[in-house]
């Protein structure tokens, strides 16, 4: 007991020495919120953990996502149906985010079953689900628009503020669309198209807005036959975040925001999901890459 208490100390210690990565950080404007859940998944390399957490009154509604844990000492100790206790360190002006002070409650033991899996959830090899959304032109799309290309969804909604969420997503396949219209043997055959959430406001006009903003003046895909964005019924938005295992839900303290986590996948030409990406810790490059990969034989 006395070798528990000592663990546990130290790693409280540790996680509250820790010190953001940019050193310009001021602690005085950073908010702090308690945390309580049970791990998913642990992406020691991404330095990272999936956490099916409480809500976090006053900030967050119960949901699962990624969060970054800063401590290797910490990260190391840390495994998938252990539940913790932590505190959530955000830093608004400069969009970060972070868990310190995190405790292990109780862990897995030996004998324990692993987390169950949400069947629902795509995985890589399953069939895409059809849809029916509306673009950014006023016009309806469908998986059959999408037949026989390789393409990658992600989703986001226009009012995002935070820099690491909808707005690096949206960098990403603005910067993907316009390599893609200057690569002649990707162009024809390679299509982006960001989901809005946020149905009410992402109307086609100001989709189409968004995404002009983001190719830039100078761009050769402003067509949108590369990159589309579209939107639809809640219910349709709704049926493919829960395929892809995104969650988002309206914040209570305010109705133009969502908390949501992120979810980033490319179809193959054959219509099965061949990769899921999670959190925003890809590139444009690795995006490309899977989108251009030659299908095994």
């Amino acid at each position: 007991m006395r070798k528990l208490i000592l663990f546990l100390f130290a790693v409280t210690l540790l996680s509250a020495c820790q010190t953001p990565e940019n050193g310009e950080t001021d602690s005085t404007k950073l908010k702090r919120y308690d945390l309580k859940g049970t791990i998913i998944s642990v992406d020691k390399a991404g330095k990272k953990v999936a956490i099916d957490h409480e809500e976090i009154p006053g900030y967050m509604s119960k949901m699962t996502m990624d969060f970054p844990v800063r401590d290797e000492v910490v990260l190391k100790d840390l495994k998938a149906g252990s539940m913790i206790t932590a505190v959530l360190i955000v830093d608004n002006p400069n969009g970060k985010f972070w868990l310190e002070n995190i405790v292990m409650t109780s862990a897995p033991g030996p004998g324990d079953k692993p987390l169950p899996v949400k069947e629902e959830v795509a995985a890589e090899g399953k069939p895409m689900i059809d849809f029916s959304l509306t673009d950014q032109d006023n016009k309806p799309i469908s998986l059959k628009d999408f037949a026989g290309k390789s393409w990658a969804v992600t989703f986001i909604y226009s009012e995002c503020p935070l820099p690491d969420f909808c707005i690096a997503m949206s960098k990403h396949f603005s910067d993907a669309a316009n390599k893609i219209a200057e690569n002649e043997k990707l162009k024809e055959n390679t299509k982006l198209l960001s989901i809005s959430f946020d149905p009410k406001r992402d109307t086609p006009e100001r989709l189409r807005s968004y995404g002009l903003g983001y190719l830039g003046k100078d761009s050769k895909a402003t067509d949108f036959k590369i990159w589309k964005l579209a939107a639809g019924k809640d219910e349709e938005i709704r049926k493919i975040a829960d395929f892809f295992g995104l969650r988002y839900e309206v914040d209570e303290k305010d109705n133009t925001q969502f908390n949501h986590s992120l979810r980033t996948a490319v179809i193959a030409p054959d219509g099965k999901v061949k990769k899921v990406f999670s959190g925003n810790d890809w590139t444009v490059d690795e995006l490309l890459r899977v989108l251009g990969e030659e299908p095994a034989k």
